[in-house]
């Protein structure tokens, strides 16, 4: 931006900012409100917790299959996935690149469960009205595990094609 030499200059103070003693005072409520509830935390609102390790995976286990029994994305990820490493094992893959095809599909499976707990929270938030801000998480949601699932289709690509291929040339 080009100022005329002319125009007033206007000083950064005339601006409506907050005096730095009004901030200090704000933070110092605030900080000692959080360390007061840091301090004790209440657990009245918690609905369930865990009593033990066993129940946590109990509630992850109701998770995977409540996203496996609803979520049409999440079973083609599954499928998907299931083939792919079969196909390594089937080349003969080195552990490496087996584990590698592994965590990438680890990370599409996580992000679909996380875009499913979005999309259930923005549900529970708008109910059945529309709002902006609402289509914004969850499209940017489903585009995470749009970008995931392309980044595991070029790994798993790049690891499997060549081994395939040199198995359908050597059986022509």
């Amino acid at each position: 931006m080009v100022m005329k030499l002319d125009q007033p200059v206007i000083p950064f103070r005339s601006i409506n900012t907050p005096d730095i003693s009004d901030i200090s005072e704000e933070l110092s409520i605030f900080t000692s409100d959080l360390s007061e509830s840091m301090a004790t935390p209440n657990r009245d609102l918690a609905w369930k917790i865990a009593p033990n390790l066993l129940i946590s995976f109990k509630y992850a286990w109701a998770g995977l299959r409540y996203a496996f029994v609803t979520q049409r994305n999440f079973r083609i990820h599954t499928l998907i996935g299931v083939l792919a490493i079969s196909l390594g094992v089937f080349l003969h893959l080195k552990p490496i690149e087996l584990s590698i095809i592994g965590i990438t599909i680890g990370l599409v499976l996580a992000l679909e469960l996380l875009n499913t707990a979005i999309e259930s929270v923005v549900d529970l938030t708008v109910k059945q009205s529309y709002h902006e801000l609402a289509k914004i998480a969850k499209d940017c949601a489903a585009g995470a595990v749009l970008i995931s699932a392309l980044a595991a289709l070029l790994v798993a690509g790049t690891l499997l094609l060549p081994p395939l291929l040199t198995v359908i040339k050597s059986a022509l």
